[in-house]
Parts: structure tokens; sequence; C-alpha cells
């Protein structure tokens, strides 16, 4: 199905719901779902105003003006969402599309010797052939590394990841005292130090609480990134 209807879009979405027709753009399958992901079209017309109408904003993303992780980017519904990285490309402009509390999803400007890192997490490890392991990140990607690293990275660890270069820069084990982000759910965008984690048998849904200055909050494990050890490694926000 091409469209959405606007009512049953996700809430976070910058578009008027009893305005503007009965419909809007759906995603298309990409490395992000539905509900934590923005039209590239939404980003140009609705988020940065580039464009007025959506015509306008097809007619910039299919002239290869737009790119998303490196690459140029001609789909108007190619999802956009968390960690990725957003450039304009006639201005040098760069962006990437990071939690916060009052908009969910916030694109922050970034330096463009940022442009080429991103922070993954890594959701799961599979063993391939030559005794090598695959690790398989938030947004869809998949590394293969040699067994020795990836024994090192436990899943729901973050990496920094060079995109050109396809490369792992760093790797940050989630554990007690490390940064982290709220990435979803009703905290989403809260920062701080991992305080404590309740395991249960539902690994993803053990509680975790981040203490900022005398700050608590809690949330489960699945709604959680590390971004760095005692600081972010990259910047994430303003």
């Amino acid at each position: 199905m091409v469209h959405l209807r606007r009512t049953l879009a996700p809430y976070w979405w910058p578009i008027p719901r009893k305005e503007g027709g009965v419909w809007v753009i759906r995603p298309s399958p990409g490395p992000h779902s539905l509900a934590y992901s923005l039209p590239l079209a939404l980003v140009i017309r609705d988020v940065l105003k580039y464009a007025k109408t959506m015509r306008e904003a097809r007619y910039i993303i299919s002239r290869g003006y737009v790119k998303v992780d490196g690459a140029v980017r001609r789909d108007y519904k190619f999802p956009v969402g968390l960690m990725d990285v957003i450039e304009i490309v006639p201005t040098g402009e760069v962006y990437r599309v990071v939690p916060d509390k009052d908009r969910y999803y916030a694109l922050l400007p970034i330096p463009t010797q940022e442009a080429s890192l991103k922070l993954l997490r890594v959701e799961g490890k599979t063993s391939v052939r030559d005794g090598r392991l695959q690790l398989h990140f938030h947004d869809g990607r998949n590394l293969i590394v040699p067994q020795d690293v990836g024994r090192q990275i436990k899943t729901f660890d973050t990496i920094l990841y060079d995109i050109p270069n396809k490369t792992i820069k760093a790797h940050i084990p989630l554990k007690l005292g490390n940064n982290v982000v709220v990435t979803h759910g009703s905290n989403v965008g809260f920062s701080g130090q991992l305080y404590e984690v309740v395991w249960t048998l539902k690994r993803r849904q053990s509680v975790v609480a981040i203490k900022r200055g005398d700050e608590v909050k809690r949330t489960i494990l699945n709604y959680v990134m590390a971004v760095g050890i005692e600081t972010p490694v990259i910047k994430i926000a303003p």
C-alpha cells in the first residue's frame, strides 16, 4: 500500500491530522519499521522546510540532492530512523536523527567530520563460515567480523561504525556506569549513566535504571542504547 491514513500515522510525525487530506506517505520497506521511521519526503518538507509541497520535495530527492548514510536516496518514501545521517548535498548541511523528549526523533545538526560516523546497536550475532561471526544491527545492517572481535561484542552493545570504510572504530559495551540514551518509550531522549539492571527471563524486557544527577528514570533494556563510556563518543544532543 502506497499511502497511510493520517490518523493512523505514528503520533510523533510532524503532520496535521485533520488538514491536508486523508492520506500521507507510507514509508517503503527498509532499514527501520513504520513505527520508528519517517519518509524522506516528510523530512524534506515538514522537518527541514526545504519544500512547501510534496511535489517540490519529490523533485529535490529525485535530483540526488539528499544522502542518507552516505548514499544518494532517490526514493521519496525511504524510511529514515534512529542515528541515520542525512546530508543535503548542495548546502553541505549534515544532520543526525537522535532521540528527543519533545519530538520523539529530531534532526540534530552535526559537524561534517562526523558525517561518516554512526552508532549501531547490536541486536544479535550469527556464526558463519570460516569461524567468523556476523553482527546484526538495529538499522538492518550486517557486518562479518573475525571470531576474536565478535566474541568481545555482546548483544545490546553499541559500535561506532565508519560508514564509507565499513569498519568498527569503537566498541561501547552496555554495562553499569556507561553513558546511555533512551531511544523509545515515554522517557525517549533521556540520557545518563546506566545505574541498575534487573534481569528477567525475557532479556529485552529487563528493567534498567538510568541516573543523571539526582534524577533516575526506568525503562526496559530494549529501549536503551549505549553511546559512550563517560560521555557520548559523537554528538547526539544540542
